[in-house]
This record gives structure tokens, sequence and C-alpha cells, in this order.
């Protein structure tokens, strides 16, 4: 069973943790290993994510206490993550996060919100009605990366 809460601070370790790991597993099938290395470096910035992560409305989805996804959009109706841990793929995880993203969206009159989706996050917003406006190419530590830059309005 899944259940849906709010970030808190003391989940940093492990959402990063997760973060790390679903783009060096899942991604891996879309990036090279530099590209994965470079988007996901092994030294990661938890301060930098600490405060992202507060600053933003996050929401963890957990399996038994432990956190299978999560996803956090900011003011301005950007989607900036959502990755769901690799034993969890297709489970719904992404579809939980996804649902509570708009509705925090829809609950602060943001009538348009924006993601820039990764090659393999791309068909999941498709069939949840998110439209490409533009492929783009991103630099990630000295490497090119790939994304769709999409929108949905609510």
């Amino acid at each position: 069973m899944y259940t849906i809460r709010q970030y808190k601070e003391e989940d940093c370790n492990e959402v990063v943790t997760l973060f790390y790991q679903t783009v060096h597993t899942v991604n891996k099938i879309d990036y090279t290993d530099a590209q994965l290395e470079a988007w996901a470096p092994a030294e990661l910035d938890y301060e930098r994510w600490a405060k992202l992560l507060s600053q933003n409305y996050t929401v963890l989805v957990q399996h038994n206490g432990v956190i299978a996804g999560f996803g956090d959009i900011d003011a301005s109706g950007y989607f900036d993550h959502l990755f769901v841990h690799k034993d969890h793929q297709g489970c719904g995880v992404a579809t939980l996060i996804k649902e509570a993203i708009e509705q925090c969206a829809l609950a602060n009159n943001i009538s348009r919100i924006t993601v820039a989706a990764s090659i393999t996050a791309k068909p999941f917003f498709e069939k949840h009605g998110y439209t490409v406006l533009k492929q783009q190419q991103v630099e990630r530590n000295g490497q090119v990366l790939t994304n769709y830059f999409m929108e949905k309005l609510l």
C-alpha cells in the first residue's frame, strides 16, 4: 500500500539518494554513463537540495515506511522533479505524485504547469495530457542532455 505525504526536512538524505539511484538505473536506457554522472554526480549538494525541496511544494509517496518516489512544484507552476524508485516503476507512484502536484497548482490558482521532462519521462507526461513545446539540449557539468519542455493547462 502506498501513502502520500508532504516532504519534511529529515527526508532530504533519503530523497537525494532516491534521485541519484533512479537517474543511474531508470534513466540509463536513454542517457550515457557520462550524461548520468553529470546529471546526478556522486557528490550531490545536500544543502541545496534541502533548501529547494523545502521552498517548493514537495510530496513523497511511501511504501512500508520507505520513500518510493517524490515530486515538487515551485510557485510559478514549474514541476521541477518527479522521480520513482526503480523497484516501484509502473505501480502508480508517479501518477499519485502528479495528481498531488496538479491539485496543489489548482489550489494556488496556477493554470499552467511546465516541466522539463527527460527522454525517459516524456511518455508518462504525454499520457497525462502534457504537450511538448520544444525539445531542448541542456548542459550539466560539461555534458549535453536532451529533454523536452512541456506544459499542461489546467
